[in-house]
């Protein structure tokens, strides 16, 4: 486990009861334990949501939309031709 045989963990344990006290030492493992945990599950989220979205297919590409269509002006009634009546 990362290097550290018993005797450094043994080390460790007595340096953390002297410094912190019997009283806080639980309190503070227990919330250390309760960091790791969330961390471990925020982790797995993540796995899981990374190894999802590279199994899943890309999407299909969109065609891409055309211009639309010109029509040619209509003609407007003072640009008509006016009829004699004369």
């Amino acid at each position: 486990m990362f290097g550290i045989g018993m005797p450094e963990i043994m080390v460790i344990l007595v340096v953390a009861l002297l410094v912190l006290g019997p009283r806080k030492l639980p309190e503070i493992a227990r919330s250390l334990g309760r960091g790791m945990a969330e961390f471990r599950r925020a982790s797995n989220e993540f796995t899981r949501t990374l190894s999802a979205s590279l199994d899943e297919p890309p999407p299909e590409a969109k065609p891409k939309p055309t211009a639309p269509e010109t029509k040619p002006p209509a003609a407007s009634p003072a640009a008509a031709p006016k009829p004699d009546d004369e």
